[in-house]
């Protein structure tokens, strides 16, 4: 249906609060490539003023030809008229891990590149297959339930940066390829969208097999109703002190039948243990056992302590496991997954965890905790102490509470539970996306049409 693809490009441009420049990531794979002319044929066609196109390919100088593909694109945009960069991830890649190492370095080269280029937002051609995909991926994971089985956001939020959009989840492969084809315009192949040695590859793989597409149990709309019920939850019954302790109320503390709580008192759990996901369903099984018990004693999941009071549920980090960290003049680094540190010195400086710091033990008491949950709590605090011992005195440094779970990628039906929690440890809210966020509530764009293609399987 190549009719399809013009529509999904128009319904996507009107989604926009006021126009922007759009940046498209362009592999010169036929997705992505269809995304980039279906955008350039609209706004070219001057039927959304305001709007203007950039685009960027990333070559992750993985394969020999990677280099000659990304100047294909780049021609190709040069016929268009559109502005074109290539961003080329250099040094050494690591031995394991490459697919997930290279979905981060991309985002952050097309973060930059849309901030040399103008660019108000970045648009990735994730299809319907994709999202299949991401589904049957999540479920064998065992998140066959609740939230995180829904699948791929329509809007991500990247390193509290730029917002990621997907306007292209309602169509199939097939959509693009058709609309492509009609226009008489070829498209590579990457050879490793068919290495079985990927998790992707193999699921697709099966699933051409089966021909049983994946119903995600949850849609957009129920993820975002749970994040608003869950940040309800955490403003009602949570307290954090110093970022270091999350003092839970003790009439909702065993209450984890309930979906929501379940997944906010998890959420603030992740943050304490500078995670960046929540526990697998063993663990999540375990905490629920130990909790909803109700009787006074401590457990540990996750790099987190939980401690259970009479009068509460205490939760803060394990002084386990808590590596240095060296941060040089001028720079940034993130300590145990938890704290930005910021070098504004003239000196090295390490990161230590505190131990015995008398300072943070004080700090917890006079923050109103008990004196034993305060010394267990101030041990995994962070001390900051110059390199050069001598240059005691002359450390400047900024200390800021990192939040793993949403800080690098959040997707946008949860900002509103991000946000309870980014109050709750102290930082600034989450940015809004440019596109109006109906589909945030109720899975479908401005004016009750659905860009992002079924609700069901969107998230």
């Amino acid at each position: 249906m190549p009719g399809a693809v013009i529509a999904a490009a128009r319904q996507f441009l009107r989604s926009f609060a006021k126009p922007c420049r759009i940046l498209v990531a362009v592999s010169g794979g036929s997705d992505s490539k269809g995304l980039l002319l279906a955008l350039h044929s609209v706004i070219g066609n001057r039927d959304r003023d305001g709007f203007s196109l950039a685009a960027c390919t990333i070559d992750h100088a993985l394969r020999p030809e990677s280099a000659d593909e990304a100047a294909a694109v780049a021609a190709f945009c040069a016929e268009l008229g559109i502005p074109h960069r290539v961003c080329r991830w250099e040094g050494n890649k690591p031995r394991t891990g490459i697919q997930a190492a290279a979905r981060l370095k991309r985002y952050e080269l097309l973060a930059d590149a849309a901030a040399e280029l103008g660019a108000d937002c970045i648009a990735t051609a994730h299809t319907r297959d994709d999202q299949r995909e991401t589904v049957a991926m999540r479920s064998a994971r065992g998140e066959g339930e609740g939230p995180g089985s829904a699948g791929m956001a329509s809007a991500v939020l990247y390193g509290r940066r730029i917002w990621v959009l997907r306007p292209f989840l309602g169509l199939s492969r097939a959509d693009i390829r058709a609309f492509l084809t009609a226009r008489g315009v070829e498209w590579l192949d990457d050879p490793s969208n068919a290495n079985p040695l990927f998790e992707r590859v193999r699921v697709r793989t099966e699933l051409k097999a089966s021909q049983e597409a994946p119903v995600a149990p949850w849609s957009a709309a129920q993820r975002a109703a749970s994040s608003a019920r869950a940040a309800a939850l955490i403003e009602r019954h949570v307290r954090v002190h110093e970022t270091v302790v999350a003092e839970v109320a003790a009439a909702q503390a065993g209450n984890m039948s309930d979906t929501d709580w379940r997944r906010a008192l998890l959420s603030v759990a992740a943050v304490l243990g500078g995670r960046n996901h929540l526990p697998g369903h063993a663990t999540i099984e375990r905490i629920a056992g130990f909790v909803q018990a109700g009787i006074a004693g401590r457990m540990t999941a996750g790099g987190v302590v939980y401690d259970r009071r009479p009068n509460g549920l205490y939760l803060y980090r394990e002084a386990r496991s808590l590596s240095d960290c060296v941060v040089g003049p001028g720079e940034a680094n993130v300590w145990d997954g938890r704290f930005s540190v910021t070098n504004g010195g003239r000196y090295p400086v390490i990161v230590t965890a505190s131990h015995r710091d008398s300072q943070w033990d004080q700090r917890l008491i006079d923050a109103g905790l008990l004196p034993g949950i305060a010394k267990r709590a101030a041990r995994a605090a962070p001390h900051i102490a110059p390199a050069p011992a001598d240059a005691a005195g002359l450390v400047q440094a900024k200390v800021e509470c990192r939040i793993a779970l949403y800080d690098t990628f959040l997707p946008g039906f949860d900002r509103t539970m991000a946000n309870a929690v980014a109050m709750l440890f102290g930082r600034e809210p989450y940015p809004a996306p440019p596109v109006f966020d109906d589909f945030d509530r109720n899975g479908e764009g401005p004016g009750g049409l659905p860009w992002q293609g079924d609700a069901r399987t969107l998230c």
